[in-house]
């Protein structure tokens, strides 16, 4: 019989083994945000992207949308800083395989450059049903109504490279 060595890290039990953590899809319309909160509190920009349709648009600052392959350097930019999301679903509209998804959610810690970070808003996201069962974003908008810079004339200064700069 063997020994294996087990560890206690940030209250979970690992063996030391590398692997990328696996987050899938729901077939609940309303827990596909709970599913990104947990994709998006691993970090991985790829675990995130798996909860899109291939050509889906993510709205990473108001009026600068992303869509397709763009979206992982999009993700990315978010998750550098290593903040948690917490998300509150507000409404789930679902007809047929579309779902509407009005969902309150907060970005709240202190980042990897040490600085504080507070991002918040009610997002306004479409997901649809694949073929498969499960949903996948068709539209990520994180901002929601949020005004972007074309309809307002001036930056937003809340995306994610705003807070990345740090304290102010």
């Amino acid at each position: 019989m063997g020994i294996r060595w087990v560890t206690l890290v940030g209250g979970l039990f690992t063996d030391g083994m590398t692997h990328r953590a696996s987050v899938h899809p729901t077939t609940v319309a309303a827990e596909h945000p709970y599913v990104l909160e947990r994709a998006f509190n691993t970090f991985d920009p790829e675990n995130v992207d798996r909860l899109y349709e291939a050509d889906a648009l993510f709205v990473p600052r108001p009026g600068h949308p992303t869509a397709g392959p763009d979206r992982i350097p999009a993700h990315r930019d978010f998750l550098a800083l290593r903040v948690p999301i917490r998300v509150a679903p507000r409404h789930t509209y679902v007809s047929g395989d579309l779902a509407l998804l009005i969902v309150d959610r907060v970005v709240e810690d202190r980042a990897a450059h040490g600085g504080q970070v507070r991002i918040a808003g009610t997002a306004t996201d479409v997901a649809r049903r694949g073929n498969d069962g499960f949903w996948r974003y068709v539209i990520d908008n994180p901002f929601g109504t949020a005004d972007g810079p074309e309809q307002t004339g001036r930056p937003t200064g809340v995306g994610p490279a705003d807070a990345a700069a740090g304290p102010t």
